[in-house]
């Protein structure tokens, strides 16, 4: 059985970590010919992926050139859109933000206006940073909702009437001229957390804690979805506290039914007090109500429940706790550790962190650009944009 030799897309990914090589250093790390090499440089070089650095490196008493990558040679448009909110930016190939904005976005509205909004605003960004649609290599959204990834469209998402089964890529792309991607938000926020605060951390976990609860799932460095996209769908795990308390999805006795923002707003409403939603539950718990404090440290203990099985099952080194609820502090992650600490193995615990999210707001829009630039500079996605303009350069060279 013989092996594939390194195409053009395994030296781009060398050349991704920010470090400039020259031809002999990229020989002896790929084992190939230099004239292949070369050959392959050049390549990227036409398709602006890499560039010469500006000062040489001594060898032999002449400078070699270096290449490295060129994060500017394309952009990505990303969007998170919430319940209410969405934040838009454009990135460069390297994830950095070129430009951004927060916009009230009601995700009710449908998704022809909420989208038809995106494109305008998309349109705007790209024109405070100097660049067209011609730039663009791709789009990333991340939405409120259960999302097929394979075919991008909602399924069944409880908060977005007139979602279900869009054509959310199609849509898009028709007038963005570009490759468009599409996940749930908490996701999103996970591939976020872990490119641009923890990309150390092998195995992490994301919760998202805000109307609902989410978790995204990063193993090995890589996200896992499942086989359907569902996984991580944590809100909807049967808990002892819920009992028989009826939730959103049909069913009682889920976690979300008890430790979500919408129910813990409604358990506030019920003790007289003014509190529409999760926000208004942090704004209370700011404020020093011990009715809220109470409610939020015990919801932090319900999800610490359900932690503490996954912690078990899936050995992480780092939870990560988001969402609206997070706001609140270390009210929610005193409940969560708590439980996660006396439940869980030793083993699993040593060495585990249960953080606030470093992000702030920004997780998930960074997030869905990681994931366009993930999949366009794939070795295989760049060994396809490089045989798709020059016929002669096989694709899996």
């Amino acid at each position: 059985m013989t092996t594939e030799p390194a195409g053009a897309g395994a030296l781009l990914a060398i050349l991704r970590d920010g470090r400039a090589r020259t031809r002999t250093e990229l020989v002896r790390l790929t084992g190939l010919a230099r004239s292949t090499v070369t050959q392959r440089l050049d390549a990227l070089a036409d398709q602006q992926w890499i560039r010469p650095t500006g000062d040489g490196i001594l060898s032999g008493g002449r400078p070699a050139v270096a290449f490295s990558f060129n994060s500017e040679a394309r952009t990505v448009l990303a969007a998170d859109l919430g319940v209410t909110h969405a934040r838009i930016a454009v990135t460069d190939l390297a994830g950095r933000l070129l430009s951004e904005r927060s916009r009230e976005m009601k995700i009710t509205e449908g998704p022809e206006h909420v989208l038809g909004r995106l494109v305008d605003e998309f349109t705007d960004l790209l024109t405070e940073v100097g660049r067209t649609l011609a730039d663009v290599c791709g789009v990333g959204i991340g939405l409120p909702g259960p999302v097929e990834h394979a075919s991008g469209r909602p399924v069944n998402p409880p908060i977005m009437p007139g979602w279900d089964g869009f054509d959310v890529p199609g849509w898009l792309s028709s007038r963005l001229g570009a490759p468009v991607l599409v996940d749930n938000d908490v996701n999103i926020m996970a591939l976020g957390e872990h490119w641009a605060a923890n990309p150390e951390m092998g195995h992490l976990l994301f919760v998202k804690v805000g109307t609902g609860i989410g978790c995204g799932i990063i193993t090995e460095h890589r996200l896992h979805r499942g086989a359907q996209g569902s996984a991580g769908d944590i809100g909807h795990i049967r808990v002892v506290e819920a009992e028989n308390e009826p939730c959103r999805c049909g069913n009682t006795g889920c976690l979300e039914a008890v430790a979500g923002g919408g129910a813990l707003a409604a358990r506030l409403r019920d003790a007289g007090l003014d509190a529409s939603d999760g926000r208004d539950v942090v704004s209370l718990v700011r404020a020093g109500n011990p009715t809220a404090i109470q409610l939020v440290r015990q919801a932090g203990r319900n999800i610490g429940d359900v932690l503490a099985a996954l912690v078990n099952f899936f050995d992480p080194g780092v939870i990560i706790i988001g969402g609206d609820i997070s706001e609140a502090g270390e009210h929610l992650l005193a409940g969560v550790r708590e439980v996660v600490y006396s439940r869980s193995l030793p083993l699993a615990t040593q060495h585990l962190s249960i953080q606030g999210r470093q992000l702030d707001d920004r997780a998930g829009v960074i997030g869905a650009a990681v994931m366009v630039i993930e999949h366009t500079l794939s070795p295989e996605a760049v060994d396809r944009a490089i045989a798709a303009s020059d016929p002669q350069e096989p694709a899996s060279a």
